[in-house]
């Protein structure tokens, strides 16, 4: 991989152990995907925060590696594992907490915005139309490549921070035109009605187009939040960092249709939704956002919770800017009213749950895989109409 004279002396060590071991990260990955240089980024984002996930050895890593290091383009970082201002009101304990909160100001004395969340494009980290990025939060990076149509691949969250210290990332994959070209063909044949049904639909083409990039050609119209929900499940049930929705994605039109086709139909979204309930009665827990809910998330569910009362523990996740927002709208209180709660910085897939609560329903696809891996719950899932009719009288 060719490097440049400043590149060089950055794998040499000349602008210290951060940046050097940075580069060797990069430069490994370019062999192992034969890009042929390094290019410049517009910006990063970094998953595997909380401490959760990373635990002690990953806290001593972040210590270790961004010690005097300043990141070189805009940085933003995932969800850590609880509320940063109402943790104890989570019931996360104090030791934990403290924890959490030291690995988030590693990331802060290197230059990096605690955003905390997964959808960095509602707050502030919005790249454009054919923007070169590295981000390794997997329902974002498939949102930017294939509903703005920026250009990442899925990278990990050391291969993203890597990126973020030195402002480049390998030229492969992604980044390269022809890399994004659909693969095959997929037809729904029917509408689909709820948001909860795309992450369903999400499910299914991944099982069936087995890591090829998809061309889905819709029977109506979605919405954002239909579109950040599919972009979270189909990266979660396959490794795909893209699909293109024809006549939406910025570059559906660029290639070819391809020749292999697929058609879904309702009683394919019926066998999802019977792979997504697991068996229980009564949830521990309701959670909406995952991915991260956004203002207009949060201003639909106050609506549909005026002057009623959620019957249990009903949570919604969304970032901190997000979060400020709806509260100076009169979301959040409407909500808290009802009995609800809106958590901010935060996300039930890592949050250190387990033994605590055992079963929860969800509107997500994505929510339900990583509920069932990482703290070993059961799980519903149901559109976010049928939850609240449910749950609130």
């Amino acid at each position: 991989m060719y490097l440049t004279n400043e590149e060089e002396k950055m794998l040499e060590g000349e602008y210290g152990y951060a940046v050097k071991k940075a580069m060797e990260i990069l430069v490994a990955l370019g062999k192992i995907y034969n890009a042929d240089k390094l290019i410049p980024i517009k910006s990063a984002h970094v998953s595997g925060i909380s401490y959760y996930n990373i635990g002690e050895s990953g806290l001593e890593f972040l210590k270790d590696f961004l010690r005097g290091v300043r990141v070189k383009v805009k940085t933003t970082i995932n969800p850590c594992a609880m509320d940063i201002e109402r943790w104890n009101e989570m019931g996360i304990g104090r030791e934990f907490a403290y924890k959490q909160l030291e690995i988030i100001k590693y990331f802060r004395e290197a230059g990096v915005e605690a955003s905390l969340t997964c959808t960095p494009y509602y707050s502030g980290n919005r790249p454009s139309l054919g923007d070169h990025i590295a981000w390794s939060e997997s329902s974002a990076v498939a949102y930017a490549n294939s509903i703005i149509g920026a250009r990442s691949n899925r990278e990990s969250g050391i291969s993203a921070l890597a990126a973020a210290i030195v402002g480049k990332t390998p030229y492969y994959g992604m980044h390269v035109k022809d890399e994004r070209a659909p693969q095959v063909y997929v037809k729904i044949g029917f509408k689909l009605r709820y948001e909860s049904d795309y992450g369903v639909l999400g499910y299914i083409i991944s099982k069936y187009t087995r890591g090829l990039i998809p061309l889905i050609k819709l029977a109506n119209k979605p919405s954002e939040t239909d579109l950040r929900i599919l972009s979270a499940s189909i990266s979660t049930y396959s490794n795909i960092p893209m699909y293109h929705i024809q006549d939406l994605t910025p570059e559906s039109s660029d290639f070819d249709i391809p020749r292999e086709k697929i058609t879904i139909d309702k009683d394919d979204i019926n066998e999802g939704y019977k792979y997504l309930h697991d068996d229980f009665d009564k949830p521990d827990l309701i959670w909406i956002g995952c991915p991260h809910a956004s203002l207009e998330d949060i201003a639909h569910i106050a609506s549909l919770l005026r002057g009623r009362r959620i019957d249990g523990r009903f949570w919604i996740t969304t970032s901190r800017s997000v979060y400020l927002q709806a509260l100076n709208e009169g979301y959040i209180k409407l909500i808290e009213d009802a009995g609800g709660k809106v958590y901010a910085d935060t996300c039930v897939a890592v949050m250190p749950l387990k033994g605590i609560i055992e079963n929860i329903i969800t509107n997500s696809a994505k929510g339900c895989y990583y509920a069932r891996g990482l703290n070993r719950l059961k799980v519903k899932v149901y559109s976010l109409n049928e939850i609240i009719e449910s749950a609130a009288k």
